[in-house]
C-alpha cells in the first residue's frame, strides 16, 4: 500500500525514498544493482564436476594405466558394453567440495616399469592445476592410492565377444 504526496510523487509506506521520481536525477548517489556484477550472487560447484576434471586431468597423465579398482574396472567394462554405454570419467575419483577448496581422493593403476613416485607427482600437479583453473577452487590435497601394475603381458578387458 502506498500513499500519495503532494506533488504527485508516490512514496512507499514508512520510507524516505520517493518512487516514480523522474526529475533526472539518474545516476546521482544511487545505482543499479548494487555492486559489481561479480559481486552479485553465488556460483556452486557439484562434486560432480571436480570428479570430472580431476579424472581427465589424471588420464592424460603418462603411466597411468586406468582408474578405479579392479571391481569397479570390471563393472564398468560391462557397463561400456552396452550399447549406449559410455566410459566414465569419474571412476576412481572421489571429491569434497566446500565453498572455496576441495580435497580429491583418485585410485589409479599405473604401467609396469614407470616410476610410481614420478607419476604420483605428475598426476597431482597436473589434477590440481586443471581443478584450480577451471573452477577457481583451491585444491587442498590429493590423495593417491595405486591399486594395480599393469603387467606387460596382462591381456587387455576384451572389447569383442567371443561368440560368432
Amino acid at each position: 500500500m502506498t500513499d500519495m504526496t503532494e506533488g504527485g510523487s508516490v512514496r512507499a509506506p514508512d520510507t524516505d525514498k520517493t518512487l516514480g521520481d523522474s526529475g533526472g536525477r539518474r545516476g546521482q548517489g544511487t545505482r543499479r544493482g548494487g555492486g559489481a556484477p561479480a559481486d552479485r550472487g553465488r556460483t556452486t560447484i557439484a562434486d560432480g564436476v571436480v570428479e570430472k576434471i580431476a579424472g581427465m586431468a589424471t588420464r592424460d597423465v603418462v603411466g597411468v594405466h586406468a582408474m578405479g579398482s579392479g571391481i569397479s574396472r570390471t563393472f564398468g567394462a560391462m557397463r561400456e558394453r552396452v550399447p549406449g554405454g559410455s566410459k566414465s570419467p569419474t571412476r576412481g575419483v572421489k571429491a569434497e567440495v566446500g565453498e572455496v577448496q576441495t580435497a580429491l581422493d583418485l585410485e589409479i593403476v599405473v604401467d609396469y616399469g614407470v616410476s610410481i613416485a614420478d607419476v604420483a607427482r605428475d598426476v597431482r600437479e597436473n589434477v590440481i592445476a586443471a581443478v584450480e583453473r577451471m573452477t577457481g577452487l583451491e585444491v587442498v590435497e590429493v590423495n593417491i592410492a595405486v591399486s594395480d601394475v599393469k603387467l606387460p603381458d596382462e591381456e587387455e578387458d576384451e572389447t569383442e565377444t567371443r561368440l560368432q
